[in-house]
């Protein structure tokens, strides 16, 4: 019923078309966060994050590496489930590969399960399996392009996932992105400048730099995801919030008068907003009295999550995204990425874009000017590069951070 050596072509001393098509690549890296999976038994693992990111070529990269340590090719299951309509669907599928994995004597499987959330309630199928104990000396990773779906699923494997973890994927960030144009790994100014403003211009997206995808496709990704969810959103109603967005950043905003820019209430606007932040295309930054004490009544800025996004949804709403909106926005995103929080600060006499447990930081695209705290870090439009080089991250999130 299901072919599952179509997707596993390793079982049959065949090389993975996605593997073979990297290696022909401009710009090749691996992925850190492969790294970051757990690999003992029992475990289950989530790779949460917008699409065209990487996600299933990593884990092909990760598949190719594993191959190497391992004597039996069948105890490594990939398994393509854009095809399947709903759980029962996805049991048969695993169904098939445990009754073959016990005919050739695998006592330990590795299985991937990529586009997991086109199967309606897909994570019955595993929980089912986990209950009667049929996946205990297994681990299994799940993958899914609509974010939001997988983040709340993830919820119901609550004492099941055993060892697994939660990694939330991103387009890259800034350290690896200078490393995969430079090939080095220290920083140094003048390459940092240039490949910072390479950045700005093609966002963390690898693909992207390699002729992959294109503007169109990050939108078009988009409005699929918007299309997906539960509670169907509007893909145009969507982009006026996003216009609005853009074109009133940095400033910080309401919920009512981002309304009145797209054209719907304040609601509305909060339901979008909730769903742009759970695709991992948005990031709500509130007030914060110096990270301590959050007023939800103030108003607060937003950020769109990459350089590339913002210039996909910029050009998408017809409005124009300022060089200096993206030095703020990346500073802020990359600091949300090590901190998994970060807030901003508004006085009489100044304002702070980023407030993170003991760092402030304010971002210039130009020279800085103005008289601040002295505990505030100041950055100047050419010091951006190199701040964000320093910042190292991990992908692995808790549950409540999805």
């Amino acid at each position: 019923m299901f072919d599952l050596e179509e997707y596993n072509p390793w079982w049959v001393h065949e090389g993975d078309p996605d593997f073979e098509e990297w290696r022909g690549l401009k710009y090749r890296y691996v992925p850190s966060w492969i790294r970051e999976l757990s690999f003992e038994p029992f475990s289950v693992n989530f790779l949460v994050g917008p699409r065209r990111v990487g996600k299933t070529l990593g884990v092909k990269l990760l598949i190719n590496e594993l191959l190497r340590e391992r004597e039996n090719p069948y105890g490594i299951f990939y398994y393509d489930c854009t095809m399947l309509d709903n759980q029962d669907d996805l049991s048969a599928v695993l169904k098939a590969y445990l009754k073959l994995k016990e005919t050739k004597g695998i006592k330990n499987s590795l299985i991937f399960l990529d586009e997991v959330t086109s199967a309606k309630n897909w994570w019955k199928a595993i929980i089912d399996l986990i209950n009667r104990k049929k996946l205990k000396n297994d681990v299994i990773t799940v993958m899914g392009s609509v974010s939001v779906n997988l983040n709340r699923a993830v919820g119901y494997f609550s004492g099941r996932k055993g060892r697994g973890k939660v990694l939330e994927i991103m387009p890259l960030g800034f350290r690896d992105y200078y490393h995969l144009l430079t090939g080095v790994e220290d920083y140094f100014a003048g390459k940092g400048q240039d490949a910072f403003e390479s950045y700005l211009r093609t966002g963390g997206y690898a693909a992207y730099l390699n002729r992959r995808i294109r503007k169109s496709d990050i939108v078009g990704a988009l409005k699929a995801d918007l299309r997906s969810l539960e509670r169907e959103k509007n893909p145009e109603i969507a982009r006026e919030i996003l216009g609005a967005i853009i074109s009133k950043a940095p400033s910080p905003l309401s919920y009512s008068e981002l309304g009145q820019e797209a054209g719907v209430n304040r609601d509305t606007v909060r339901s979008y907003v909730s769903a742009l932040s759970e695709l991992k295309v948005l990031l709500e930054i509130p007030f914060s009295q110096w990270g301590k004490k959050i007023v939800p009544k103030k108003n607060r800025k937003f950020a769109i999550r990459d350089p590339l996004m913002a210039r996909a949804f910029a050009e998408w709403s017809h409005v124009k995204v300022e060089e200096s909106v993206l030095y703020e926005w990346a500073v802020q995103e990359h600091l949300y990425r090590k901190f998994r929080k970060v807030y901003y600060f508004q006085s009489e006499g100044y304002e702070i874009d980023a407030v993170v447990p003991g760092m402030r930081v304010e971002v210039k695209s130009g020279k800085a000017k103005g008289r601040y705290p002295r505990d505030v870090i100041v950055l100047s439009g050419s010091e951006v590069p190199r701040f964000l080089h320093r910042i190292e991250y991990r992908h692995v999130v808790e549950y409540d951070e999805v």
